[in-house]
């Protein structure tokens, strides 16, 4: 009779951090999309866009000019996502580096 064969050794969840870090600076890199859109709808339609003050702005026939004003000015969410980001980005390295070294010594001890 043949002896069972060894448990393969369990991979470490590299794919689980990365998807954790995108998402953490996807959020955070937000209200810079917003900007960034913005921009580029109101440089196509030669638009005037400051945190003044909406200003009329037509779009496919449509005035957009509340809407350009309202995603401009939420850029200034940067501020505070930025930050917050880049904390949390530090926090889930941090995590991955204890949980590797976690697992790289039970992985030793098992063989």
């Amino acid at each position: 009779m043949s002896s069972p064969a060894p448990a393969r050794p369990r991979r470490f969840p590299w794919l689980t951090y990365g998807l954790i870090s995108f998402a953490i600076a996807f959020l955070a890199a937000l209200p810079l999309f917003s900007v960034l859109f913005t921009a580029f709808v109101a440089d196509m339609n030669g638009c005037q866009v400051d945190e003044g003050s909406p200003h009329p702005c037509m779009v496919m026939g449509q005035d957009w000019g509340d809407t350009l004003y309202f995603t401009g000015v939420m850029g200034w969410l940067m501020l505070a996502t930025l930050p917050l980001g880049i904390m949390g980005l530090v926090g889930i390295m941090v995590i991955a580096i204890i949980h590797r070294i976690i697992w790289g010594r039970r992985q030793k001890d098992a063989q």
